[in-house]
């Protein structure tokens, strides 16, 4: 009990950005250095939860879209600032936004336009990994500045496409993982010959966006910001892991799928797999090199 009573206070902890002194320090320091390093603050981020107050910031930098020449922020974010109001007007002009229009739709038209892949008839409401993304993002509350937040999108986005072209390594990693972490639920998902069924692209390729609650989420992207794209495949393990009383009770994929679909509405198994997932992570990352 007493090891579950300190595992839920730290689990609160990491939510609300309330770690212990000497790591809130220790980044504070990071942030004063002139310029910044991005190798320490990585490595911050892989070892320590971002406290949310610095996350934004945090994000920016490791996903080299601020400057680590911190005088330079505000001139960066005013250039950011014309691009995305430029953006906005054009969508408008052309009528494909309007005020009933989701903040993460217009986003996504906001990026095909960017990257001239606005074409007539394009439709913006379809399901898409960007869109899922700025879901989770904005959710989450990481930044309360449409700018930065379409910023970060976009950034966060890249490493996604990324985790995709990697899918065929990851989803070979995460068999091999799951074997030999929990043998019994690998044979069980074998014979009901479920890998081949179950949505493990779009899980990869979205960071798990729409299958676990945004602000649990959020702990598991902070590491992918530092790089470390591969604690994808210790949340899929731990994710079956931690139903497996119930999975071993389903017989088709369709009842597995139903069941995940319900843990993005529960927040505490949210948080319980986030972190079991970091600490599998970690331990598998400390037998290993340092580079995803």
């Amino acid at each position: 009990m007493a090891t579950d009573e300190r595992n839920f206070r730290s689990t609160y902890y990491e939510k609300v950005g309330c770690r212990s002194v000497e790591e809130k320090r220790s980044l504070e320091i990071l942030l004063k250095e002139k310029p910044l390093n991005r190798t320490k603050l990585k490595q911050f981020c892989l070892r320590f939860t971002v406290p949310s107050v610095h996350r934004a910031l945090l994000w920016n930098l490791l996903l080299g879209l601020a400057p680590v020449f911190c005088d330079s922020h505000d001139y960066v974010m005013a250039q950011w600032s014309m691009v995305y109001e430029d953006l906005l007007r054009a969508l408008k002009v052309l009528r494909l936004i309007d005020d009933k229009t989701t903040k993460s739709r217009i986003f996504y038209a906001m990026w095909l336009l960017e990257n001239r892949k606005l074409k007539a008839g394009v439709n913006i409401n379809v399901e898409n990994t960007f869109v899922d993304i700025t879901e989770v993002l904005n959710g989450s509350s990481i930044s309360e500045n449409d700018v930065d937040l379409y910023w970060i999108a976009k950034g966060f986005y890249n490493i996604t496409r990324e985790i995709s072209h990697d899918f065929l390594k990851m989803k070979e990693l995460t068999y091999v993982l799951l074997e030999k972490e929990d043998h019994a639920m690998f044979k069980h998902l074998t014979s009901l010959d479920i890998f081949h069924t179950l949505p493990m692209e779009k899980w990869y390729s979205s960071c798990f966006a729409g299958v676990l609650p945004k602000l649990s989420l959020i702990r598991i992207w902070d590491k992918i910001c530092g790089k470390s794209k591969k604690i994808i495949v210790f949340v899929f393990i731990v994710l079956f892991n931690t139903q497996r009383v119930k999975l071993f009770r389903f017989k088709t994929v369709k009842e597995v799928l139903d069941h995940i679909d319900t843990i993005k509405e529960n927040q505490e198994k949210g948080d319980l797999i986030v972190t079991k997932s970091i600490e599998l992570w970690q331990q598998n990352r400390s037998h290993r090199s340092q580079n995803d």
